[in-house]
C-alpha cells in the first residue's frame, strides 16, 4: 500500500556508479545476463521462487478496489494461499479495513509477519491503526511491529508525534517484539532521534524513483543499504521495500519493462541470498488504484499481475 505522490517522486540523493559501496562483492551490478535466453531467465525466476524469498509486501486490493474499501477475509486468504509457497515473511501496511486479516492468515501458513500501522494526518484514523497494531501484537500475530510508513517523507506528522506513537506501542506490547518505523533510507541519517527510537531499521530503497538506469540499479540499492547501515549504529537493517515496475512511464533514466523488472527481481534475490540481506520485495500483486497516486507506472509493481497470474 506504500505509494508516492507525483510531486514527491525524486529523492534528493544522486548516484555515482564509480563510488562503489564497501563489500559490494563481485556482482556489484548484478548477474550476467549476456547469454541468457528468455526461457533461461524464466527458469531462473522459477528456481528463485522455489527457494523462497525472505519477504514479500502484501498487495491487498483487486482491480476496482482502493484504500478505504473494506476487504474480506476470503480475499486475503485467497491471495495468501498464492504467495505462501514462495516467501518466509509477509509485510502488511495497515491494521484496519481488512488488513488485520493478513498477519492472522499468514500465521496459519507458518509465515512470519512485519505488521504496520498506517499513520497519516488524521488523528482518528491513527488511533484505530495504533490500537489495531497493539491488539494483533498482544494476540501473537506480529513478529516485527512497524509504527508508520514514510510519515516523515510525506510530512504527515512531526517527529515528536511519531516518537510518541512508537513509545506508546512499545509500552503496550510484549518486549520480545521489535518496534520500529519504516521510511526511505536517508531519513534515518537526517532524523537521528527516530533512528535511536527504533529497535531495528526498516528502510525503503528504490533506485527506480531516483532515476537510476537499470544497469546500475543494484549498485545503487547497495549504496542506499550501506547508508542505512551507517546511520543504524549497529542495529539490524531490513530493506522493507524495493522493486521495479514492469510497464508504465519512464522516470529519468529508469525505464519500466518486463525484462528490467524480471532482472531487477533476480538481482535483488541473488544479493539477498548470497549476503544474507533481509529484503521485502515490493510487491506481490499489481494494484490498479495506484495509477492515481503515481501515474500509469504505479499499477505494475507486482510479481503477479492484477488477475493473480505470475508475470514471468
Amino acid at each position: 500500500m506504500s505509494f508516492r505522490r507525483k510531486e514527491d517522486f525524486e529523492y534528493n540523493i544522486s548516484y555515482d556508479p564509480a563510488n562503489e559501496v564497501p563489500n559490494g562483492g563481485a556482482n556489484y551490478n548484478g548477474l550476467d545476463y549476456t547469454d541468457k535466453t528468455q526461457v533461461e531467465l524464466h527458469t531462473l525466476f522459477d528456481d528463485v521462487l522455489k527457494t523462497k524469498m525472505h519477504g514479500l509486501c502484501f498487495s491487498l486490493y483487486e482491480d476496482s478496489q482502493k484504500p478505504g474499501d473494506i476487504i474480506t477475509e476470503e480475499q486475503v486468504r485467497r491471495r495468501m494461499k498464492i504467495i505462501a509457497p514462495y516467501t518466509k515473511w509477509v509485510r502488511s501496511f495497515s491494521c484496519t479495513e481488512g488488513n488485520e486479516f493478513i498477519p492472522i492468515i499468514a500465521k496459519e501458513y507458518g509465515i512470519k509477519t512485519l505488521v504496520g500501522a498506517w499513520l497519516g494526518n488524521d488523528n482518528e484514523v491513527n488511533e484505530k491503526e495504533i490500537e489495531g497494531l497493539i491488539k494483533l501484537s498482544n494476540e501473537g500475530y506480529v513478529d516485527i511491529a512497524a509504527v508508520g510508513n514514510e510519515v516523515m517523507y510525506r510530512k504527515d506528522l512531526t517527529e515528536d508525534e511519531l516518537l510518541e506513537y512508537i513509545k506508546r506501542v512499545r509500552e503496550s506490547i510484549p518486549t520480545s517484539i521489535p518496534v520500529s518505523y519504516v521510511d526511505a533510507y536517508y531519513e534515518f541519517t537526517i532524523k537521528p532521534r527516530i533512528t535511536e527510537a527504533c529497535d531495528v531499521i526498516l528502510t525503503n530503497c528504490y533506485p527506480f524513483w531516483e532515476g537510476c538506469s537499470f544497469e546500475y540499479s543494484l549498485g545503487h540499492m547497495k549504496q542506499m543499504y550501506h547508508q542505512a547501515i551507517h546511520a543504524a549504529n549497529g542495529k539490524k537493517v531490513i530493506i522493507t521495500e524495493t522493486g521495479w515496475p514492469s510497464q508504465g512511464e519512464s522516470f529519468k533514466d529508469s525505464h519500466p519493462s518486463k525484462e528490467n523488472a524480471l532482472k531487477y527481481f533476480l538481482n535483488t534475490q541473488s544479493w539477498s541470498q548470497q549476503e544474507g540481506i533481509p529484503i521485502f520485495y515490493f510487491s506481490s500483486f499489481d494494484e490498479s488504484w495506484k495509477v492515481g497516486a503515481e501515474g500509469e507506472v504505479g499499477a505494475y509493481w507486482g510479481i503477479w499481475d492484477k488477475n493473480e497470474n505470475l508475470k514471468f
